[in-house]
């Protein structure tokens, strides 16, 4: 598999090493200073860029027929006219906050508590998200997928950063030294407390997670979420 890495940071050079241990083929590696990109050699591009990048990555992917993985987080006002494109030109097109196997089991168990918890007005909700300090975007794009998740499951009606106010569920973002990633969900009453939590020790899972999803839409159309390429329901 030929694979084009739109963002050479990090993330890239992992997804990099991991991609060339399955046996696949970088044919691109696509920075902010590249001026020229052959898009005829790339089988599926992998995109972990910038939030003012993303989307123009995309467009440009698949209007040129190639699949396309993305994890970059906080450009998601534009995930509408993404869906639209990859429509319209038949493509197929895979975004996820986070790529991790164990995230996305994550993603399902909170959704699982959310919708117990849904009746019991005793307890009050709150997210605390932890990254690394070079981390852009807070809140982070895997705790605003747990938030909706909550919220969807729930009688929430939205989140909020630092949020205060009553049927928000609250996301707390903190940024120190070289955490990859850490996620806790907290069920809070006067009388105990709920807790459920996520630990991402290196950014391996990330990369392997986003590799695993390009390999598996080859061949594919549509717009697709890690439920689909984890076969979780």
């Amino acid at each position: 598999m030929r694979i084009a890495l739109f963002g050479y940071g990090k993330m890239g050079k992992m997804i990099e090493g991991i991609a060339l241990g399955r046996n696949h083929e970088i044919v691109a590696k696509i920075d902010v200073n590249t001026a020229e990109i052959d898009f005829s050699n790339i089988d599926v591009a992998i995109d972990f860029s910038m939030p003012q990048s993303a989307f123009i990555n995309i467009q440009k992917c698949l209007e040129h027929n190639i699949p396309v993985i993305c994890g970059t987080t906080g450009w998601l006002e534009d995930y509408e006219r993404v869906v639209q494109l990859c429509n319209d030109k038949n493509g197929a097109f895979i975004y996820a906050s986070n790529f991790s196997l164990g995230v996305n089991i994550f993603f399902e168990l909170s959704n699982y508590l959310a919708g117990m918890m849904r009746n019991l007005d005793q307890y009050k909700v709150s997210l605390e998200e932890t990254h690394h300090t070079q981390k852009l975007d807070a809140p982070s794009g895997t705790a605003i997928t747990l938030a909706e998740g909550i919220v969807s499951n729930s009688d929430y009606e939205n989140w909020k950063l630092d949020g205060k106010e009553e049927k928000t569920v609250s996301i707390t973002s903190k940024r120190i030294g070289n955490v990859p990633g850490t996620h806790v969900i907290n069920y809070k009453s006067k009388v105990d407390s709920i807790e459920i939590k996520h630990t991402a020790h290196n950014r391996e899972g990330f990369a392997l997670g986003a590799v695993t999803a390009a390999e598996w839409i080859i061949g594919k159309k549509g717009v697709f979420t890690m439920r689909d390429v984890l076969n979780m329901g």
